[in-house]
């Protein structure tokens, strides 16, 4: 039996189950307890298009298997597959761990995803070439050049959406292109200034939600940990910043307006104040046009992925009404189809009547 990704069995799961084999890699283990005392491991499993967690009880025939699986340890998962609000649920689940030449496969990531995400970085680089603020080109080439790969490798969150290694391209390449598109419409805004802040808005969660480069198991960070995205992204960009300054090339940046000063302090506060709200994590709120753009765009971005993925899990509890999939609010409901014009009447063989002389 052909494998199948994490993505392909969360959307052809459902009540009815579904025979498949799945390779994946263990991205953690945890021991918990119900609330009536009956333990259990959790058991997260990843792959290039996602992940999703397993509970394996106590007296399950898999218990002893799941209590020494190594993290980061590649296996071939077969089950009957179902899929509720809660998850991915599997019957008969037995796994083994794969030989050198699968492991070398799986690692090498779906093909579909690999090419998408090939596409999106080119689309990152296409439009930060675009920027013509040499302080802001030079600094979103700076970063690509030195920290390209690492943020290729990065997903956009640890769940919800776009939590995958590279995660963060696709997240990034898509608010790159809402930005690109809104700035005719509002000419308020500042373009190469939301360009700049899309690359930037997430960089510290290079530290927060990166894989390695042989997998897909998300590196725990103490740097994460300790201080969050937001203020290594801060960070990082006045790391960046100071490299360019310090370069003799810069010399004539003394004299470009708006100043170089202000242009960085406003990139400063796009990263500061994406979330939004302090309860969400923003240690200021949006205070600039840009600010409040880049907001909307990356929660936009966001909801839209968490829609995407819950039409593909979710069932439906009834005609065209979805199993509400967290952290959506709701239960979804069947979109509009799109409007198909009538075809148009067949033309006549016939010639047409003669106009009659008077």
């Amino acid at each position: 039996m052909s494998p199948i990704t994490i993505a392909a069995v969360k959307e052809q799961a459902g009540e009815i189950p579904i025979h498949a084999a799945i390779h994946a890699q263990l991205q953690s283990r945890a021991t918990r307890t119900t609330k009536g005392g009956k333990p259990y491991f959790e058991l997260v499993f990843a792959d290039s298009t996602g992940n999703f967690s397993l509970k394996i009880w106590s007296d399950s025939p898999m218990s002893e298997a799941a209590e020494t699986l190594a993290e980061g340890t590649v296996v071939r998962l077969e089950a009957e597959w179902t899929q509720n609000q809660y998850g991915v649920n599997p019957n008969k689940l037995w796994w083994y761990n794969l030989e050198d030449a699968a492991i070398a496969d799986f690692l090498a990531g779906d093909p579909e995803t690999r090419e998408k995400q090939d596409r999106d970085f080119a689309e990152i680089r296409r439009l930060c070439d675009s920027i013509e603020d040499p302080r802001l080109h030079g600094l979103c080439a700076h970063f690509l050049s030195q920290l390209g790969d690492r943020f290729r490798r990065t997903a956009a969150a640890k769940k919800n959406h776009h939590a995958r290694r590279g995660g963060l391209v696709e997240h990034v390449a898509q608010m790159m292109r809402s930005a690109d598109a809104l700035c005719p419409v509002y000419p308020e805004l500042n373009r190469d200034l939301m360009l700049a802040g899309v690359l930037f808005h997430d960089c510290g969660k290079l530290w927060e939600n990166s894989y390695p480069e042989d997998g897909f198991a998300q590196i725990h960070s103490i740097h994460g940990e300790m201080l969050g995205h937001i203020p290594l992204g801060i960070e990082l960009v006045n790391k960046l910043w100071n490299d360019l300054v310090d370069s003799v090339e810069t010399d004539e940046w003394k004299g470009l307006k708006p100043s170089t000063e202000m242009t960085r302090l406003h990139l400063l506060h796009l990263i500061g104040s994406h979330h939004g709200q302090y309860e969400f994590g923003s240690p200021v709120l949006p205070r600039t046009p840009e600010a409040f753009a880049l907001h909307y765009i990356d929660n936009l971005d966001a909801k839209m992925e968490m829609i995407r993925d819950a039409y593909s899990q979710s069932t439906e509890v009834a005609p065209g009404i979805y199993d509400r999939v967290f952290p959506l609010p709701t239960n979804l409901v069947k979109p509009l189809a799109a409007f198909v014009p009538p075809p148009a009447p067949p033309a006549s063989d016939e010639p047409a009547d003669e106009p009659e002389t008077p």
